[in-house]
């Protein structure tokens, strides 16, 4: 697979690269990203393909459940820069169905360490959606309750979004959209939350 990595960067820069020169220069010397996306790192979450967008028009961060912890420097300096030096407009908050980090929330005997210390931080949406199942009294498919509990984390990392004093200040002034939204891998489509 490494070979084939730098296989596909000489192809890249043999026919791409060389055939947009001018476009690659002027990304060369600054980037304009008007979208911080904040996705799973599921390696079938390729944001410029299912999103059809080129380099440099999304702002990148991702990491296992697409989680927004205020405890993750990683996050909180993309956030900082995203917004006070970027000025990026809009920022979202993608899951997808399938997520085995969502999955995961559901796993009590493993050797992991490090995964179930993570996940605390999206354990909250298995809750709401376990409570509001039992509530309602409904059964569910185990499919269907994880596509909900998939929802309800990105609403929930939404939530976590906003506990950042720059982001409240930044959609107070109307300066940023935040966004939830789910990609579904078994019809290439996003669909757009609404709010919980």
């Amino acid at each position: 697979m490494i070979s084939r990595l730098l296989d596909g960067n000489r192809v890249f820069v043999s026919d791409t690269f060389r055939k947009e020169k001018a476009y690659f220069a002027e990304l060369a010397k600054a980037q304009r990203p008007t979208v911080l996306w904040i996705g799973c790192s599921d390696s079938r979450m390729a944001v410029n393909v299912i999103t059809s967008t080129r380099p440099g028009e999304v702002f990148v961060h991702r990491n296992v459940g697409n989680i927004v912890a205020e405890n993750d420097w990683n996050l909180s300096a993309v956030l900082e820069f995203s917004i006070n030096h970027l000025q990026i407009p809009d920022i979202v908050i993608c899951g997808h169905y399938g997520c085995g980090g969502i999955a995961a929330l559901d796993t009590e005997d493993s050797d992991d360490r490090y995964i179930p210390i993570w996940l605390i931080n999206a354990y909250k949406a298995k809750e709401r959606v376990d409570e509001k199942l039992k509530g309602l009294h409904i059964t569910v498919s185990e499919e269907q309750r994880q596509r909900v509990i998939v929802e309800e984390n990105v609403r929930l990392q939404l939530e976590h979004l906003d506990e950042y004093p720059f982001v409240r200040r930044a959609k107070k002034t109307a300066a940023l959209k935040t966004h939830g939204w789910v990609y579904d891998m078994d019809s290439g489509e996003i669909r757009v939350l609404q709010p919980g």
